[in-house]
């Protein structure tokens, strides 16, 4: 299967299905000298990692990641990077009802016209359960970026079916299973789960991916604009149907003195550009968001079709996220992470001796 790989500098392919023997990933391109050990990896996937409240899957995978190779003495060597996670919790016995049927809104259908087969079991491939992947690769951007750059990337959920999340307090994200920066809003959205999943459905959510500290000068003019590259990364994660970079579709109803963001000795005066001028940072946080659909496998029966195009009701068993956006904020933190990690990188290819005397000048700016 092509498509596999992403990035071109700094690369990563992943492998495995949801119900195989394990996951994996060759993360290439990353710097040699950075200090690297599996916990700093763990952090991010046990944010990610199904079972950890009601209001997620229940399937139990500790998705323990393994390195095999690229890093040496605890410091990155310059050489492909391997990771392994294991799956222990598969239980496919679930989906032997469903193996010649379709579920509706799901890839089982194109998977079978493009590729003539397809593993059934927890959507194969096209599982979420692949992002584990991308989050452990993630993780390295991460560090880098974090250590060598002072970019810090950072995301939380804006918003869960109708409730919109308006507060923003960053000190609040990781104290609860649903990455809300308003502590108020808790006991709502625990409400709002509760009664949804009673009702056996589900529902979409938003989240919003902010980097602070990204220097100006990051990404390409044309076709690997940095905010394009931002939107087929995102767009790429599971479930994602929609990307907003900055003001987004809001652009849409502002006019030219509203949206264009003017330029001060002290610094920007807004950032409806989302951090991203002409395909390229301009030194302002870089900010993204992201509409994920309601989760497609649902124990409601629903209509469909099977193998041979004859009318089936379609019934999904198995463990599911009544809303997979609970689960999505390490993954988009993980692919913005991957797309700086790889334009730094490819910027200091071709401009790492560029020297120019106009200043940046939101350089210092404190986002906290």
């Amino acid at each position: 299967m092509s498509g596999n790989t992403f990035g071109k500098l700094f690369t990563v392919t992943t492998f495995g299905e949801s119900h195989g023997q394990a996951l994996g990933a060759i993360v290439d391109g990353c710097p040699p000298g950075l200090s690297l050990t599996e916990a700093d990896l763990q952090r991010d996937l046990d944010l990610r990692k199904p079972g950890t409240s009601r209001h997620t899957t229940q399937r139990r995978e500790p998705d323990e990641v393994r390195i095999l190779s690229g890093v040496f003495e605890g410091k990155t060597t310059g050489t492909p990077i391997g990771l392994l996670i294991e799956n222990t919790d598969q239980r496919s016995k679930d989906y032997s009802k469903i193996k010649d049927q379709f579920r509706p809104a799901h890839a089982d259908y194109t998977y079978m016209h493009k590729y003539g087969v397809r593993d059934y079991r927890g959507g194969g491939r096209s599982s979420a359960r692949e992002t584990a992947m991308r989050v452990a690769a993630g993780a390295i951007a991460r560090k880098f970026l974090e250590e060598r750059l002072g970019i810090r990337v950072r995301g939380y959920l804006s918003q869960l079916g109708p409730i919109v999340i308006d507060k923003l307090d960053w000190s609040q994200v990781h104290e609860n299973p649903f990455f809300c920066p308003d502590a108020d809003r808790i006991q709502e959205l625990e409400d709002y789960m509760d009664a949804l999943r009673k009702e056996g459905n589900s529902i979409g959510a938003r989240i919003n991916v902010v980097a602070d500290g990204v220097p100006p000068g990051l990404g390409e003019p044309i076709f690997d604009r940095l905010d394009a590259d931002l939107a087929h990364a995102l767009m790429s994660i599971n479930a994602v149907k929609g990307v907003e970079i900055g003001a987004g579709f809001g652009s849409v109803t502002q006019k030219g003195t509203e949206h264009r963001d003017e330029l001060t000795p002290e610094g920007f005066l807004s950032n409806n550009a989302g951090g991203v001028l002409g395909g390229i940072s301009s030194g302002q946080p870089i900010l993204a968001s992201i509409a994920l659909k309601p989760t497609s496998s649902l124990r409601l029966p629903g209509q469909s079709i099977d193998v041979h195009g004859d009318p089936v009701e379609v019934v999904t068993t198995g463990r599911h996220d009544p809303c997979v956006g609970i689960r999505a904020t390490p993954i988009a933190e993980a692919m913005m992470a991957i797309v700086l990690m790889d334009h730094y990188l490819r910027h200091r290819a071709q401009n790492g001796d560029v020297r120019i005397d106009t200043p940046d000048i939101e350089k210092g700016r404190s986002r906290d």
